[in-house]
């Protein structure tokens, strides 16, 4: 499997895991197995947010792009990430944010 991610600004988080053809997004279970090599679910035809372009079956490969919601502390990493090539079953590792700033007292107020 090939995952594109596609960085947007977002506070909300992105977990993932793989079980064969079943991608799981946040919880969510979508089930690619019915995809023969050559197929192609265009964009909108998985009805998710976080898939942002088309799902392909490239030679026996699945291939996609997702969204990837970037912190105010995001990394150059998540900024211009890197395709994730041969995802294997199991938690899918993504791009990691910067260490989270330390908040500032400034006037007796959080900056």
């Amino acid at each position: 499997m090939k995952i594109n991610l596609s960085p947007q600004r977002r506070d909300d988080t992105l977990s993932m895991s793989r079980a064969g053809a079943v991608l799981t997004i946040n919880g969510e279970a979508f089930d690619f197995s019915a995809m023969s090599p050559g197929d192609t679910l265009p964009l909108g035809a998985v009805k998710s947010e976080w898939f942002v372009g088309p799902v392909e079956n490239v030679a026996g490969e699945l291939e996609l792009t997702l969204l990837l919601p970037l912190p105010v502390n995001f990394s150059q990493e998540q900024a211009f990430p890197e395709p994730l090539l041969n995802v294997q079953d199991g938690p899918v590792a993504l791009p990691q944010p910067l260490p989270a700033p330390d908040t500032v007292q400034v006037g007796g107020f959080e900056a």
